[in-house]
């Protein structure tokens, strides 16, 4: 018998415009099981599908960086994993001056921040409906108390996007993992913020087993959530080697592929 449900957000509950469908929240709604969010994204941009599901369970952000539950309307966090700031000012400083053409910016607990609005970071506000906090980034890096949990390159031309990503590499920035998350993509977080390492504190606090687990996912950082639990179930629209690990294929997240495989699935577990 399930008694938790572990979801992805981008390409997976959402649709391509970034958005969750009343079919989707209505048949989640209907399980009346556990639901965790397991995203890259921030809690500010994971709170509109929280609160059309009413999640109480614990959530998990940046990759696993964050995992947390939302408490009168704030985030309270349960464990955390954020980056070294002297990493982080480290890859401003590569990018200021060897790639300045590269949207960066760069996530807080509860911020955005950016020091420009350039074409990246107008693509990221058109996708969450969110807007940057403009700050200079040596003005936060003189609070010694400021957290990253994530900083976020966006960059249109392939080549750049390989040169940017093998330099560095080649810079062997200790305490971080470099992930491509998409062709325009690239993401630093901790080397341990991992979504199996959020997956883990919940078996851990609600003391489940395998099979007693579902997991939605379509991405390569889906991989070891989906390998954790028992019933992996993968969207349509996935990568070949992530539909290689699926139980079950469920439609595509354009055709309300979640709602799919909670009404066709589940109920045969």
């Amino acid at each position: 018998m399930i008694k938790h449900i572990f979801s992805d957000m981008d390409g997976t509950i959402l649709n391509d415009a970034g958005n969750i469908t009343d079919t989707n929240v209505r048949i989640i709604k209907e399980t009346n099981l556990p639901f965790t969010l397991v995203s890259a994204r921030a809690p500010m941009e994971m709170d509109d599908v929280m609160t059309k599901l009413n999640l109480t369970a614990p959530q998990i952000g940046f990759n696993g960086g964050l995992i947390f539950q939302k408490v009168d309307g704030e985030v309270n966090v349960l464990s955390e994993r954020h980056i070294d700031l002297d990493i982080a000012e480290k890859v401003f400083n590569i990018i200021q001056t060897k790639f300045e053409d590269v949207s960066l910016s760069w996530y807080s607990l509860n911020d955005w921040y950016s020091e420009r609005i350039d074409d990246g970071i107008r693509l990221e506000e058109n996708y969450t409906n969110r807007k940057p906090t403009i700050m200079n980034s040596k003005e936060f890096f003189n609070n010694p108390d400021a957290k990253i949990f994530k900083l976020m390159m966006i960059i249109f031309d392939k080549q750049t996007m390989h040169d940017l990503k093998v330099y560095l590499e080649s810079q062997h920035l200790t305490g971080v993992s470099i992930q491509q998350s998409s062709d325009t993509y690239l993401e630093i977080t901790s080397d341990q913020a991992l979504k199996s390492r959020g997956i883990q504190f919940v078996i851990d606090q609600e003391k489940l087993k395998p099979e007693e687990m579902l997991a939605m996912g379509d991405g390569h950082n889906d991989l070891p959530m989906l390998n954790m639990v028992a019933h992996p179930v993968v969207m349509k629209n996935a990568l070949p080697e992530v539909l290689k690990v699926a139980r079950f294929v469920t439609k595509s997240n354009e055709e309300d592929g979640v709602g799919y495989a909670l009404e066709h699935y589940l109920p045969k577990i």
